[in-house]
């Protein structure tokens, strides 16, 4: 009983006006400051910013049930070949790599990709609709989804809506 009664008193010691003392055992190791914020160091405005220009067109979003939760399927088009690194990116500030909805229940994504560089051979060649679909796919958790009504992907010239 008494070993633990020492402990217990010994942490009781970390907090209130000891919590800067050299018996503090949380100080030992460094200054023990941590980040106060998990805001990113350049704020939330411009953690989600991406230089990749929308989609021309998105032909189209479907849903895919997977065990613990739904894959979110989007398609494009560009007008020419050769689209590159597409994603579907978060509209709204948020920590990166974490997508939440807005108070609404509605999750916003923008569908970007690079286009093919001016002075390729691919700038040259129109996209064929049968064979140059461009595809992204996005995983939302049952916890994601718990707060979404609908999710709205919006690309270069059209905005598409899916239900959940």
């Amino acid at each position: 009983m008494a070993p633990l009664l020492i402990a217990t008193l010994t942490l009781a010691g970390c907090g209130g006006r000891f919590s800067d003392s050299g018996w503090n055992p949380l100080g030992w190791f460094g200054s023990g400051q941590g980040p106060t914020t998990l805001e990113p160091r350049d704020g939330y405005a411009n953690a989600n910013t991406d230089a990749r220009p929308g989609i021309p067109a998105i032909t189209g979003a479907r849903w895919e049930v997977l065990n613990e939760g739904r894959l979110l399927v989007v398609t494009g088009i560009g007008p020419t070949k050769g689209y590159y690194n597409a994603d579907l990116i978060g509209q709204s500030p948020s920590p990166t790599g974490r997508l939440s909805p807005d108070p609404d229940g509605v999750l916003r994504l923008r569908f970007v990709a690079w286009p093919p560089l001016s002075d390729s051979e691919f700038a040259r060649l129109p996209a064929r609709p049968e064979t140059d679909t461009i595809s992204v796919a996005l995983t939302l958790s049952s916890n994601v989804l718990a707060g979404i009504t609908q999710v709205e992907i919006t690309g270069a010239t059209n905005t598409v809506t899916i239900r959940k």
